[in-house]
Parts: C-alpha cells; sequence; structure tokens
C-alpha cells in the first residue's frame, strides 16, 4: 500500500526546528556525559614502592583505581608506575603480582597500565642484590628448596675445587664455609634467581618493560633525563637498555656455558670471576683467545651502560639536586628536545612525604617514600593528571592541587566520579617549602 505524502504546515515545520535547534543547543552547553569508566583524559602517577603491597594498594584504592578484591574500578584511566616496585619492603612479589594483574583488566574496561623499569628492577635482572632480604627470598621457596640449596652448596664446592688458579687472582676471597654460603644463599634465593632470569615469570614481563614513556605533553621515567643524553629518542633511550639487557644475559649465558660462574652467581660474584679469569690467563704462558678476552673487557664495561650510570634514566638525581636556576635552564632543554611540557619521576625519595613541584612547575618529584619503615616520614600518594594541564597529589588523608589551569575552581572530592575522600588543598602558586596547608578533619585510610 503506497501512503499519501504528508502534508506539513509551514508554521508546523518551524515549531518542529526551532524545537530541534534548542534541543542541539542544550546537548552542545552540557557536554558530553560524564561516567566514573569515562576517564581516558585521566593518568595517574605513582612512585617507589619498594614492596610495601599494604600502602600500594591503599593508595591505589584511594585514587579509585582498584576495589576491595584488588580488582580494576579505574575505567580508562592510565596508570603509570615509575619503577621501584622492589627491594627493601617485605612483599615485592605481591606488588608484582597485583600489577601484572591489572595490567590484564584495566584493557577490558578502556584503561592502561604502564609500568616502567626503575634502577632496582634492572639491579634484580642482573644479580645486584644487596636491597634484596631474606624475607623476600623466602616469598620464593617452597617444599624443595631447602634441597636445592644444598645441591648448589655442593656445585659451588665442585666449581670452587676446579678453579684454583682463578680463586687465587680473586681480590677477596669467596665463603670458605657451608655457613657462610647457606647465610648468603638463603632459602628461596635459588627460586628468586630463577624467577627473575630470561624464562623467568617475572625476568621475562620486567624484559618487556620500558624505561621512558610519553603520554600527552608528559614524560614518565624512573630517575631522570640527563641534558647530556636529550639527544637521544624516546625509543632510542628504551631500545638502548633492552639492547643492554640482552648483551647482560648473552654474557651471562656464555659465561655460564664455559664454567667461568655457576648460573646462581650474584653480579658481584660474576665480575670478580670475570676479573679473575682476565688475570689469570694474561699470567698463564698459554696463547690467549683475544677475541674471547675483550668480550669479556667489554662485559666488565657494564658500568658505562645506559641502564647503570649514574647520569642514566634509572639512576639520575639531578631533578632533586640541582638549585632552582640551574635547573631551570636544564630543564628548557630536555623538554624542548622531547616537544614536552612536563616531567614526572620518582627515585629520590622527598623530605616529609610530599611530591614536589620544580622549576616553574615543569618537574613534578613524586617519590614520597611509601616504604614508611624504611623512609620515616614517608607515605603513600599517586599523582592525578588530567589534559596536561591538572596535576593533584593524592595522599591518604587529602589531595592537593599542584597545578592547575588559570580560572578553574576548586573541586572537593575525586573527580571524573572516582571516589576519594577527605579534603583537597590548592597549593599552587608558592614554592613547596612556603606552603602552610591546613585541611579540616579528614577521613584517614588505615595503614595494614
Amino acid at each position: 500500500m503506497i501512503r499519501p505524502p504528508v502534508s506539513v504546515s509551514t508554521h508546523h515545520s518551524t515549531c518542529i526546528s526551532a524545537l530541534l535547534c534548542l534541543v542541539l543547543i542544550g546537548l552542545a552547553w552540557a557536554g558530553p556525559a560524564k561516567t566514573p569508566a569515562d576517564q581516558r583524559e585521566a593518568v595517574v602517577a605513582i612512585g617507589d614502592v619498594h614492596g610495601d603491597f599494604d600502602d600500594f594498594v591503599i593508595i591505589l584504592q584511594r585514587a579509585g583505581l582498584i576495589d576491595a578484591q584488588h580488582h580494576w574500578t579505574g575505567g580508562q584511566t592510565t596508570l603509570v608506575q615509575v619503577g621501584d616496585l622492589l627491594d627493601r619492603g617485605p612483599r615485592p612479589r605481591e606488588v608484582m603480582d597485583l600489577v601484572i594483574s591489572l595490567e590484564k583488566e584495566a584493557p577490558k574496561a578502556g584503561g592502561r597500565v604502564v609500568s616502567l623499569l626503575g634502577n632496582h628492577e634492572m639491579m634484580n635482572i642482573m644479580g645486584d642484590l644487596r636491597y634484596v632480604t631474606a624475607e623476600n627470598y623466602a616469598a620464593y621457596a617452597d617444599s624443595n628448596s631447602a634441597e636445592r640449596q644444598r645441591s648448589a652448596y655442593q656445585e659451588y664446592v665442585k666449581w670452587r675445587n676446579s678453579h684454583a688458579q682463578l680463586l687465587a687472582e680473586l681480590p677477596q676471597p669467596m665463603e670458605l664455609t657451608e655457613a657462610e654460603w647457606m647465610a648468603r644463599h638463603p632459602v628461596g634465593f635459588l627460586e628468586q634467581r630463577e624467577a627473575f632470569s630470561p624464562n623467568g615469570s617475572y625476568g621475562k614481563w620486567l624484559r618487556e618493560h620500558s624505561a621512558v614513556a610519553k603520554i600527552g605533553e608528559v614524560i614518565f621515567l624512573h630517575g631522570g633525563i640527563h641534558p647530556n643524553l636529550a639527544h637521544l629518542k624516546l625509543d632510542t633511550i628504551n631500545s638502548h637498555i633492552r639492547d643492554e639487557i640482552k648483551a647482560f644475559d648473552s654474557a651471562k649465558r656464555d659465561l655460564v656455558d664455559q664454567k667461568v660462574i655457576l648460573p646462581f652467581f650474584t653480579l658481584q660474584e660474576i665480575s670478580a670471576a670475570v676479573q679473575a679469569e682476565l688475570t689469570a690467563e694474561r699470567k698463564s704462558l698459554v696463547p690467549t683467545d683475544q677475541q674471547r678476552q675483550a668480550r669479556l673487557v667489554g662485559f666488565l664495561g657494564y658500568g658505562d651502560w645506559l641502564s647503570v650510570r649514574v647520569d642514566g634514566p634509572l639512576w639520575f638525581r639531578g631533578y632533586d639536586q640541582w638549585s632552582e636556576e640551574e635547573g631551570a635552564a636544564q630543564i628548557g632543554k630536555v623538554l624542548e628536545s622531547y616537544n614536552a611540557k612536563r616531567i614526572v619521576v620518582g627515585h629520590t625519595v622527598q623530605k616529609g612525604g610530599r611530591m614536589r613541584p620544580r622549576f616553574g612547575n615543569r618537574v613534578f618529584l613524586i617519590d614520597t617514600g611509601m616504604l614508611s619503615s624504611y623512609y620515616p616520614g614517608g607515605r603513600p600518594s599517586a599523582l592525578e593528571i588530567r589534559s596536561d594541564t591538572n596535576f593533584t597529589a593524592e595522599y591518604t588523608d587529602q589531595r592537593v592541587v599542584l597545578l592547575e589551569p588559570a580560572g578553574t575552581s576548586l573541586q572537593n572530592g575525586a573527580p571524573g566520579g572516582r571516589t576519594g575522600f577527605g579534603d583537597t588543598t590548592k597549593v599552587t602558586g608558592k614554592p613547596v617549602s612556603q606552603l602552610s596547608v591546613t585541611s579540616s578533619p579528614v577521613i584517614t585510610a588505615t595503614r595494614r
């Protein structure tokens, strides 16, 4: 059946058009609807955790990123952790497990987790275990650990007995008694070393991480970019560090195959053995393999690697140590090199457990000593960034606005629908040392 054409009067058509215009104007005025999951523009950065699982959970919950069951609730937020999940604290393995879980869950809600390498991740990869505790090792132990420990000691004794010439060249003797060896290789040590190997569960995961990331106009990394390294592209920095890790893994594998070292040697033991091997070969009357010696010498130069050197991106502390005058000029050069406006770093604990903006709010130092049992006065914190121009420090008892666009009104509570608690205090416009921050009574998260 063909319907006859509908005739609409001019007056009626005009009314419909006017009504439609009003609706469109109203929608434009209201803007897009915001929901707790609509967080694409939000970035939350967290500094050094150092195995403090409980406070890490508290600040993630305070920032609205996880629930009581530790599942992702951050919607489209990007979480950036700037390195040093490990060492010193009691539960680094649980910290890593949580980050691994959130890396999988966040994308399902449109969010993202960017976990960056810190110097302590690099140390564990290479076997520099000075800050790993017996409690940390114990987290990797199982019912067969004691037997593995005894077997490893017997393997060490055989190695020692067959390397008399090498041992004679060591500047300091290696462990001579079983008790000394056991003390330095407690239960769980071998399993921890395996877990951080190239094919280990955590070693493989860490080797996939970058050292530096740029999100919007903000650069994130652990230590900082020294001006002398600003000629390197960010991708080049990441590539260099990945290549250095691969070079270390390859060199260690060769040294094990050549029976110069054992698989579970620490970085200090590897270095001493390689140096002694070189010395012994040079003293030998037997002609040496020049290429092999060159590889050994090259390995001992790891201290100059980008991932290890003190002015490298994982270790640099200049942003904390520079004067305002010195830093203002230097930071301008770095930011210009990367077409960025700001840099966010951890690594150096800030006094008073407060984030510190520096150099005209172009650098934000966010390591507030979360592991307060190791850093007296420290506390957990998170930095919320919106549209690259609104920076808010999130603590367990308050939110402190560090930077906001001119004319922006102060909002209490967590923006974007994520539930927070405590007061928001505006502190922009003054150096941190001059701030007098006060707030009304707040609800404080319970430290566990």
